[in-house]
């Protein structure tokens, strides 16, 4: 998900009650479920570079059990340093305890969108997907900022349970989470019946932008991909009129490049276009899951290769 969810979703926590735990709790819980995207510097050495790098080792198991570790300990040190009275300093169990749930939350939203995580890194190199909340979902915002804008108002009136509000906002998010889910078990059911040959296709059935209710599927049949929509409120399935060859052996040397290799080792639905040049061949490898266009600025990779020279001719 995208770092506007993550926050919010540290700080609903911390409205729930959660912050009580400790000293500095709000600032734990929102530092720790953004703690994993500290893998984003990755983009500064380029953006297929980052594509091998992203949601890998500060994603993976090792990571959820040593980030809490270095957060806990790294806000613990500040506090000390700041020579509170005794009674008021940050507990480290606490300031533990409240970075685990955080830095737990972010591979768990993670994991929900079509981008995947690689939860069994370093240990295996292997992506999951959820397919169920798209990676900017507006509706995750509204539901978790209510949550926190009513907890602030009623603790400013006094309220007696003012965390009632974000817990609430975190139960209404589950339900949310759960239905987009149903809705892509639903949708999946809907194109394996009305398409043919795709109930035994590898088929990915993903949320659309800000509409709940519609969905992108792509099936994988061996040489080609066939993609496609659903609605399901009326209950409607489109298949596209193009058909998208694979073409991945024309990849040739561009597979073997670092380029292209760590994009195709990315890349979940690859597919090839190839345009010759006077002195290049230009290698464009696509991604379907995101886009079909070869000059996009995210889901395609561009490699060049030069030609080989032309030989002599017999004298």
């Amino acid at each position: 998900m995208d770092p506007i969810c993550h926050t919010l979703a540290g700080a609903t926590l911390a409205e729930s009650g959660l912050k009580r735990w400790s000293a500095w709790g709000t600032t734990t819980l929102i530092l720790a479920a953004n703690a994993p995207d500290i893998d984003v510097f990755a983009y500064a050495t380029g953006s297929v570079f980052a594509l091998g790098a992203r949601r890998g080792w500060t994603h993976g198991l090792l990571a959820l059990l040593l980030l809490p570790l270095i957060l806990a300990a790294i806000i613990w040190s500040v506090d000390r340093l700041r020579n509170r009275e005794p009674a008021l300093r940050a507990r480290f169990r606490g300031l533990f305890l409240l970075a685990a749930v955080g830095v737990l939350s972010h591979p768990l939203l993670d994991f929900m969108n079509v981008y995947g995580i690689r939860l069994l890194m370093p240990f295996a190199d292997e992506w999951f997907y959820g397919d169920t909340l798209f990676i900017v979902d507006p509706w995750m915002w509204a539901i978790l900022t209510a949550g926190i804008a009513f907890t602030m108002r009623k603790r400013r009136n006094g309220s007696a349970d003012p965390e009632r509000a974000a817990g609430l906002a975190l139960v209404v998010a589950s339900i949310y989470v759960v239905g987009m889910g149903v809705g892509r078990w639903t949708a999946r059911s809907m194109v394996e019946e009305s398409v043919v040959d795709t109930r035994d296709a590898r088929l990915m059935v993903a949320p659309a932008r800000v509409d709940p209710l519609r969905k992108f599927w792509v099936a994988d049949d061996g040489e080609t991909y066939r993609l496609g929509e659903v609605r399901l409120i009326p209950p409607a399935v489109t298949v596209y009129d193009r058909v998208v060859p694979k073409r991945l052996a024309e990849a040739g040397a561009a597979a073997n490049t670092q380029r292209g290799a760590t994009f195709l080792d990315w890349a979940r639905f690859p597919f090839v276009e190839i345009e010759q040049r006077r002195d290049s061949t230009i290698v464009y490898i696509i991604d379907a899951r995101y886009t079909l266009d070869r000059d996009a600025s995210f889901g395609a990779v561009r490699v060049a290769l030069p030609n080989a020279p032309a030989s002599a001719g017999a004298s």
